[in-house]
């Protein structure tokens, strides 16, 4: 795998997230295991309960019982949303490739040896993308805008940052020392390096359940996009008030040399128009300093945003 093994510890680290998963696990798992055996290396399984209060934990509970390559198990005090049990998995890895994956079965594992095959020529993050999503619209249209704003937030052309089948460099992802103070973040991830690939894999509709994305945590989130780019709007927006300040000052020179002006008649409508437009644009701005200013006051107060309720582990396999 282009000699980006480490000397310790097996080839990939699948990081496993499960949110009421009862039903799945147990198929999911095995296709997972199947996908990992196949690939010929050797690898390790890390599953989270992400604050299921059903028989997820226990199904995994057995699952550890039973297969050696799941080395750690965790279960969180609650939800705290998949980038934070995401994180309780990097934590807890010691791949060369870590491998992220939802296991609620609308991602196929047998997809994996197309992530593999990109990952070997090179690249540090091959990210799969839904071309035939089966969810709903109201799941859809809402991810439209989301991929607009963390394309941004990136600086890449990535078409699906919702889909969670991915393969990154370990060294990659534990250069950003994630935690319980510094939540993973795919993004930030992405955005960290020049060798990035989309593939194509299957998307099926979900069998059971429901998605723990709500509109607010999925507003939540990408308001962390939003602070992550928070220097370009503003520069966009300093630009954009010096070039009508510029041309305000023409307009005004032009008039003392020359007999043609532009808005020769400054007429109240015309005023209040003007006025209405620079105080929306104004409060947008303040909107987005307050929200700056209220993110790093919680994370200057070192709040955890996930505990760990139980852990257990087992050493990996070493390749």
């Amino acid at each position: 795998m282009n000699g980006q093994e480490r000397e310790t510890g097996p080839e990939i680290s699948a990081l496993i997230t499960c949110y009421f998963e009862e039903k799945t696990i147990d198929e999911f798992h095995a296709k997972l295991s199947a996908a990992l055996e196949a690939s010929g290396r050797s690898y390790e399984i890390i599953l989270v309960n992400d604050g299921s209060t059903d028989r997820t934990f226990d199904k995994l509970r057995a699952i550890f019982d039973r297969d050696p390559h799941v080395t750690c198990i965790i279960d969180m005090f609650k939800n705290a949303g998949q980038p934070a049990a995401v994180t309780a998995a990097i934590c807890e890895a010691h791949g060369a490739v870590m491998l992220s994956m939802d296991s609620d079965l609308q991602l196929d594992p047998a997809d994996l040896p197309i992530l593999l095959a990109e990952y070997d020529k090179g690249y540090d993050v091959v990210s799969g993308y839904r071309k035939d999503r089966k969810d709903s619209l109201l799941r859809q249209w809402p991810s439209v805008l989301a991929n607009i704003i963390m394309r941004k937030a990136s600086g890449t052309k990535f078409r699906d940052f919702g889909c969670t089948f991915k393969l990154y460099n370990g060294k990659l992802i534990r250069a950003f020392s994630f935690g319980p103070l510094n939540v993973f973040n795919p993004v930030t991830a992405i955005a960290a390096s020049a060798r990035c690939k989309e593939v194509p894999v299957a998307h099926a509709p979900r069998k059971h359940g429901k998605s723990g994305w709500t509109f607010k945590k999925l507003w939540n989130y990408q308001m962390d996009q939003m602070v992550i780019m928070t220097e370009k709007p503003f520069q966009y927006l300093g630009i954009g008030a010096l070039a009508l300040a510029a041309l305000f000052m023409l307009r005004v020179i032009g008039g003392w040399f020359t007999p043609f002006q532009v808005l020769r008649e400054v007429t109240p409508g015309l005023l209040l128009n003007a006025l209405m437009i620079a105080f929306l644009v104004l409060l947008g701005c303040l909107c987005m300093i307050g929200e700056f200013t209220i993110r790093s006051f919680r994370a200057s107060r070192n709040v955890p945003k996930y505990i760990v309720r139980e852990r257990i582990r087992r050493d990996p396999p070493t390749s």
